[in-house]
């Protein structure tokens, strides 16, 4: 599912210059500014992408994450410091959805068929096992964490795709502000496979891509500040052996698919960015303050970590009631049910069409 930039022809006057790293994890990533990025800035980008996935890819076994799934007594696992605002908003995720949004189900995906090989062939007693009713280890139990460290004690396959493309945006928006060399954030905008950080003077028109026709948009929005996450799964489905669809957007709890939410799209509109990023000679080491063992306010997650924050809940939203979620996070929202009803919050920067 992507959040698709409409008008790109006003998009290119306001930010001219594009940046592209298309391998940026198996989605590519683009970068629009409004001024030339130097050399020096761009290979930095483009060696922190390759630091991130080397560190949290559950697709390489030679990422960290990759060493826990194989880690038959478990161990300690000392992850860089930028990782913990990433940590500390699954904590807060896990908490919010009771459960319901858990890295931990790495694990029933790899047995569902999205695997490291992307087989898509389920395992035959993948439904006796998923999940964390089934006994699944799951992240406030079997995964101790001391800040970014994390302690287990069997193998724990852990996935980050529900936050994990924002997560990047958001450490890289930090590049582009003070770390660039200006004196204050250029504008710009960060689109990782339609996860959107907007920053421009002017706004720009979103699409809100149909889930049953990639081709045809349902509605629009407005940002000109602010991050923008849709989800679905139309464009990340199989089948299983009994015709029935399978896909990545699981309930952690039962480890299976979410049936009755065709699509999701959250704004999240932070009051300022603060990210910081820092790099150093022998390479980048980007940092957030947004994590649990300094600052746990909402506010605070929404400006520090805004594209985390909306990719996450994007998903969230696909088991768990916006209002339950509102009661936790600050954001906006729109979501189209299987049964092409739809919804949003009173403040959603855009709208459906009608007919």
């Amino acid at each position: 599912m992507r959040s698709t930039i409409v008008g790109m022809t006003s998009l290119t006057e306001q930010l001219p210059y594009v940046y592209a790293f298309p391998d940026a994890l198996g989605t590519g990533l683009l970068v629009h500014t409004e001024s030339v990025l130097d050399d020096e800035i761009r290979d930095r980008i483009g060696s922190f992408i390759h630091e991130y996935e080397v560190v949290l890819s559950r697709f390489r076994d030679d990422s960290i994450v990759g060493r826990m799934r194989t880690a038959a007594h478990g161990g300690t696992f000392d992850f860089p410091d930028w990782a913990s605002g990433l940590f500390g908003l699954y904590d807060r995720l896990f908490a919010a959805t009771d459960g319901a949004t858990d890295p931990c189900v790495g694990e029933d995906l790899i047995r569902l068929g999205y695997d490291e090989s992307y087989s898509f062939t389920p395992a035959p007693d993948a439904a006796e096992h998923a999940g964390a009713i089934h006994g699944r280890a799951i992240w406030s139990a079997d995964v101790e964490r001391h800040g970014t460290t994390l302690v287990t004690r069997g193998p724990v396959a852990l996935d980050f795709g529900a936050c994990g493309k924002g997560y990047l945006v958001d450490l890289l928006a930090g590049m582009l502000g003070d770390g660039a060399g200006h004196p204050q954030p250029i504008q710009y905008v960060i689109d990782a496979g339609g996860d959107l950080l907007v920053h421009t003077d002017e706004p720009i028109t979103i699409a809100l891509e149909d889930p049953a026709d990639p081709a045809n948009a349902v509605g629009t929005v407005e940002i000109s500040h602010g991050a923008f996450c849709a989800s679905s799964p139309s464009r990340r489905h199989w089948s299983d052996a009994a015709g029935h669809q399978l896909h990545h957007l699981l309930n952690a709890i039962d480890g299976l698919p979410v049936d009755d939410v065709a699509a999701t799209w959250v704004a999240v509109t932070p009051p300022s960015s603060a990210i910081t990023t820092k790099t150093s000679t022998h390479g980048s080491n980007a940092s957030t303050t947004a994590n649990r063992d300094t600052d746990d306010s909402s506010n605070t997650v929404a400006a520090h970590v805004p594209v985390t924050l909306a990719d996450g809940l994007a998903t969230a939203l696909f088991t768990t009631p916006a209002t339950q979620l509102r009661a936790h996070f600050p954001f906006e929202c729109a979501i189209l049910n299987a049964n092409r009803t739809a919804a949003q919050s009173p403040n959603f920067p855009g709208g459906f069409f009608t007919h």
